[in-house]
């Protein structure tokens, strides 16, 4: 991989300074003026790197015969776009080919991008201490809940099922491997709503926003918990924090997730991470390891690991998770995703998609044969229920060109919207479903 980087000031300086001339107009004085371009070059206002690569894909797809389909699906991975920046820096080698970094003075920079991601997971879920990282966001639910459990040493979950079915399916095998139980409960009306806790609670864990799109109502959920002397477990989609008031301030002990979404592409399923954070009366528990920040010999600041609790460190009863790496890499890609973005970069990505969201909701609510699966708030995406086979409108959506959703069941269909769905593209999905269901 080839890559470029821009002449400094100084650098300029040095190359003039070298050559014998102090500027660069002094270099290309011997030019007659005649010959000189001394007017404005007449070009078009710049475009943003998106819509370059977007032309450059519509230039390229004249030389195929096949065109790539527009995808509508989500349920937990998501079509973003990924920008240049991130491949260029995760494809340098002192970030690609470390291993882990036992050795703290060889991995001072290693351990810093870990520092800044744990900083940014931070500052996203609202919770004080983060870990450099899990496999995923299924797998942090279940280590999630294994947290609980030393926590009360109850023997309960409930569990909402808004919750991702694979982080479900995930906690209920972990679970099974320390004698828990875990009761799944429906959603109302598209949100979740606990039953009467008892003492045998250890957790209850909710998603945010839920698996059909919706946002929960984090705050009285996590209130009800803590008077059952329960944990809160949040399984949040990172992006919408931006927006959303975050799982910390309303209450929640434990905020995991799936980082996919921050800089990660989809990959044909993977490799991602998940991010973990918690209170800080938890951190002892935290699965993982943390990277932290110090002073050398010298005074100098440094950063090493503070906490490692996996048992290939300690005594295997006294661990807290069996993991044996963190995805540190694609942490690395969330964390320039998210310094790319900048604070209010990120927050304007999620206003793009709720206005989009809510643009194509409306849009498709209103075609005959559909209606919405609930009325509650979303961000990204929604369900809608189709008065007609849904594999039939899927296949006629296919042959031309749009993956519609994620077939939830034979009338129920789950939309998502990402920055990356132009209104032209919801239009086509809309006129699409329209006609398969005509």
């Amino acid at each position: 991989m080839t890559t470029y980087t821009s002449v400094t000031d100084a650098d300029l300086a040095t190359m003039l300074d070298t050559i014998g001339v102090s500027s660069v107009e002094e270099l290309f004085a011997e030019i007659p003026a005649s010959v000189r371009l001394n007017r404005p070059l007449e070009l078009d206002d710049g475009l943003s790197e998106q819509e370059v690569y977007a032309e450059l894909r519509a230039l390229a797809a004249r030389n195929t015969s096949t065109e790539d389909e527009v995808s509508f699906l989500g349920a937990g991975m998501y079509d973003h776009y990924v920008p240049a920046l991130i491949d260029s820096i995760i494809m340098r080698s002192e970030f690609l080919t470390p291993y882990t970094p036992y050795q703290p003075e060889i991995s001072q920079g290693g351990l810093q991008a870990m520092f800044e991601y744990q900083t940014a997971i931070s500052e996203l879920t609202g919770l004080p201490i983060s870990n450099a990282s899990v496999y995923e966001g299924p797998s942090a639910v279940a280590a999630a809940g294994y947290v609980a459990k030393h926590t009360n040493n109850r023997t309960k979950f409930i569990v909402s099922s808004g919750v991702h079915p694979h982080s479900i399916e995930t906690l209920r095998t972990l679970a099974h491997g320390y004698d828990m139980i875990v009761e799944v409960i429906d959603l109302v009306d598209g949100i979740t709503v606990l039953p009467e806790l008892d003492d045998t609670v250890s957790a209850i864990v909710v998603q945010q926003p839920n698996f059909l799109g919706a946002i929960e109502p984090l705050e009285e959920l996590a209130a009800a918990a803590k008077a059952a002397g329960a944990l809160t477990i949040c399984a949040a989609d990172p992006i919408p924090l931006a927006l959303l008031k975050t799982p910390g301030e309303q209450g929640v002990d434990i905020c995991v997730g799936e980082g996919q979404t921050l800089g990660n592409r989809l990959d044909f399923g993977g490799p991602s991470f998940g991010f973990f954070a918690v209170s800080e009366a938890l951190v002892r528990r935290l699965p993982g390891r943390i990277a932290g920040q110090t002073l050398d010999v010298d005074g100098k600041r440094g950063y090493v690991l503070t906490l490692q609790t996996r048992e290939q460190h300690i005594r295997r009863e006294k661990a807290t998770s069996n993991i044996c790496t963190a995805q540190a890499l694609n942490a690395l890609a969330g964390v320039i995703y998210l310094s790319w973005l900048g604070r209010q970069g990120i927050v304007e990505l999620a206003e793009l998609l709720v206005q989009r969201t809510a643009y194509a909701r409306d849009l498709l609510a209103a075609i005959p044969g559909v209606t919405l699966s609930h009325t509650q708030p979303v961000v990204r995406e929604f369900p809608i229920k189709l008065d007609g086979d849904v594999d039939k409108v899927v296949a006629h959506c296919r042959a031309h060109g749009i993956n519609p959703g994620y077939r939830i069941s034979d009338d129920e269909l789950l939309v998502a919207i990402t920055e990356l769905r132009t209104k032209a593209e919801i239009d086509s999905l809309a006129a699409n479903i329209t006609e398969a269901l005509a």
